[in-house]
């Protein structure tokens, strides 16, 4: 009797169990069938985690565990070795959707670091990876470290900037952005900022989901150019570094290469310096327009050679060729810790040739140069002559990056070029012996790129 009793409780449970393994069955078999229809990465991703959820469905309504009663559900440990399995599968099925999707293998996450100074083309050439939809681009992050904290130029306070810069850099990298909170004024409040510096020159920054409705009442100071965004929310701005599946940075606030060094031996970094670098003379040129205030002294000793040039300014201007200069040699020389990781670049060569300069990067860098990318370079690379305004990205670059020759007075050129020689011959500018030499069109003042150059 007790037997006859005991059979119909023990089918029970053996029903109940397969009832339970049919149900992880049609799950399964559903989750196939929306990945053929389906190819979008945010539609697999909740369908996903609403079976993921399926088996708290089997829970007493007010219990918090998760796990059923082992008198309703037979036996728990079968259960948890398909939940295990179940996982799995969806992990490989979303590898298979990504193919689908026509992503294929993202290969290695790559931190980028464009190095530069300022007026050297760095928005420019910065914008060949802001257009790649897999990188998370900043602009210039390092702005609100060089407006928060003081440092007197050179001797310990230069070393410690270096150290600050570096650290910060790192953090960025790793894609953690609550650092510039640090930074930025005023202070973020709830992570939430209208006070991120040239926001709308990151794309990253301007996309869903980091870009929110707009705020009523909430001044912007650095916004996105085509579309309305609210206060940047770092938190969201954070986790879309993370889901994108390379970084890269541009800075002009880094100029001493060896301080980077911790950060190119990270185990968590995979990171690849472009130095780009300009004529001196150039440089000198393009800052006395676009920072007038700061070189009126400049201005009148060229224009009407009666307030005589300071010795300080010219210690400036050999002090920052120096840097460079002394960067760019141990980047040459291939250190152990640098090989494969550093790679110099002119404006020059970029503005003559930006497509086949773009795909030189990108195959430094690992990456693929997209289409994207390409369109962008065409559009902006051929502007009309009146559309280059002095921070525009969209130039002639074929017809603009001569241009100074012609207007620069021959004794600021040579004021440059007496500070900056050094510098100047190992990047392969020519000097230029008269204002006639300086202004001939015919006259190249550029040597080849050298192979070398990318180490």
């Amino acid at each position: 009797m007790e037997i006859r009793r005991a059979l119909p409780q023990d089918i029970r449970e053996l029903l109940h169990f397969l009832k339970m393994r049919s149900k992880y069955a049609v799950l399964l078999v559903f989750v196939v069938s929306l990945i053929i229809i389906e190819k979008e990465n945010n539609f697999l991703s909740r369908v996903s985690d609403r079976l993921k959820q399926s088996p708290q469905a089997l829970a007493e309504p007010n219990s918090t565990e998760v796990s059923p009663a082992p008198a309703e559900n037979g036996s728990l440990a079968s259960l948890q070795e398909l939940d295990a399995a179940f996982s799995q599968l969806r992990s490989h099925l979303h590898n298979i959707t990504l193919q689908l999707a026509g992503h294929g293998d993202p290969g290695p996450r790559r931190h980028i670091l464009l190095m530069a100074t300022t007026r050297t083309g760095s928005s420019f050439v910065g914008e060949f990876f802001n257009q790649q939809g897999s990188i998370f681009y900043l602009f210039e992050p390092l702005w609100h470290v060089e407006k928060t904290v003081t440092f007197l130029p050179g001797g310990a306070s230069a070393v410690g900037s270096a150290l600050v810069y570096r650290d910060v850099l790192k953090q960025l990298l790793l894609c953690d952005l609550y650092i510039l909170e640090n930074f930025i004024s005023p202070a973020p409040e709830g992570h939430l900022t209208p006070f991120l510096f040239r926001r709308g020159s990151s794309r990253s920054l301007c996309e869903e989901p980091v870009c929110t409705p707009s705020a009523k009442k909430v001044f912007e100071k650095y916004y996105c150019k085509n579309r309305r965004c609210g206060p940047l929310n770092i938190t969201l701005a954070t986790e879309a570094c993370r889901h994108k599946q390379h970084v890269a940075l541009k800075t002009v606030r880094v100029r001493q290469l060896e301080f980077l060094q911790p950060l190119v031996e990270d185990p968590r970094l995979d990171l690849r310096i472009i130095q780009l670098v300009r004529d001196p003379r150039a440089v000198l040129a393009s800052r006395i327009v676009a920072f007038s205030g700061k070189y009126e002294t400049w201005k009148k000793w060229a224009s009407e050679g009666e307030a005589p040039l300071q010795e300080e300014e010219v210690q400036r201007l050999r002090g920052n060729c120096e840097s460079i200069r002394v960067s760019a040699e141990l980047g040459l020389r291939r250190p152990g810790w640098l090989r494969g990781r550093y790679m110099l670049v002119r404006y020059e060569d970029v503005a003559r040739a930006p497509l086949q300069k773009a795909e030189d990067m990108y195959r430094f860098a690992g990456l693929p140069l997209t289409p994207q990318v390409e369109e962008w370079i065409t559009k902006n690379t051929q502007a009309p002559r009146d559309g280059n305004g002095v921070y525009s990205t969209c130039k002639n670059s074929s017809e603009q990056f001569e241009k100074w020759r012609f207007s620069m007075p021959f004794k600021l050129a040579q004021v440059v070029q007496d500070a900056c020689a050094p510098a100047m011959q190992l990047f392969g500018y020519k000097l230029a012996s008269s204002p006639a030499e300086l202004a001939n069109r015919s006259f190249s003042l550029l040597e080849e790129a050298q192979p070398s150059w990318v180490t």
